[in-house]
C-alpha cells in the first residue's frame, strides 16, 4: 500500500467504525453486518476487509471508540468540578449517562470484547484511560484503601447497576436514591 492510501484507508476506518455505531445504537448490534456497514459508509466491501478483518473486527474497534469516549466523558467531568469530594458523583453520572445513552455499544465495550480487559497483559490505551479516571476520581476517598481495589470495586458497581436497571431487575422508582446512595454515601471513609 502506497502512503496515498493510507489518509484514505484510516478515513475509510473512522467512517466505518462511525457507522457501525450508529447502526447499533438505532437497529441493535445484530444490525451490524460488513455487507450493510460498506453501504451505510459509502465505501467498497473490499476497502472494509483491507481496514476489518470481519464483523468482530468492527465490533472490537467500535468498543475501542466506546472506551475512548467514555474515558473522555469521565475526564470533562472530572475536570468541570472544584472540590475533590464533588469529583466521584460527576465522574459517577458521567459514567451512567454515557452507558444508559449508549446501550448497544456499551454491550460492545462489556460483552462483546473479552480481550478489552484490565486483566489481559496487554490493557489496551482506551480501557486504561477509563480506569484510570475511575481511580481519580476514587482516590480522594480512598483513605488508607487500595485505591485500584476501590477503583475495581466502583466499576464494578456502576456496571451492575447499568446492566440490571437496563434489564429492569431493580425498581425504577429507587433509581435516583441508588445513584445518591453510590455518589455520596457507600465510599465514604468517614
Amino acid at each position: 500500500m502506497s502512503g496515498a492510501d493510507e489518509p484514505d484507508t484510516a478515513r475509510d476506518g473512522d467512517a466505518i467504525v462511525a457507522t457501525a455505531w450508529q447502526l447499533a445504537e438505532a437497529e441493535g448490534l445484530a444490525a451490524v453486518t460488513t455487507r450493510r456497514l460498506a453501504e451505510r459508509a459509502d465505501v467498497d466491501l473490499g476497502a472494509l476487509y483491507q481496514r476489518f478483518a470481519d464483523r468482530d473486527a468492527v465490533v472490537a474497534a467500535v468498543a475501542v471508540r466506546g472506551f475512548a469516549d467514555l474515558a473522555a466523558a469521565l475526564t470533562d467531568a472530572h475536570a468541570a468540578v472544584d472540590r475533590p469530594g464533588e469529583v466521584w458523583p460527576a465522574v459517577m453520572a458521567a459514567y451512567l449517562d454515557f452507558a444508559y445513552a449508549n446501550p448497544e455499544v456499551y454491550d460492545a465495550m462489556f460483552a462483546h470484547t473479552p480481550e478489552l480487559t484490565l486483566g489481559a497483559e496487554q490493557v489496551p490505551e482506551t480501557v486504561a484511560a477509563t480506569f484510570g479516571e475511575l481511580r481519580a476520581a476514587l482516590t480522594p476517598l480512598a483513605a488508607g484503601r487500595d485505591a485500584d481495589i476501590l477503583a475495581e470495586l466502583g466499576w464494578s458497581l456502576l456496571h451492575g447497576m447499568v446492566m440490571l436497571t437496563r434489564g429492569g431487575r431493580l425498581r425504577p422508582d429507587t433509581q435516583d436514591h441508588r445513584e445518591h446512595l453510590l455518589s455520596k454515601n457507600l465510599f465514604n471513609p468517614y
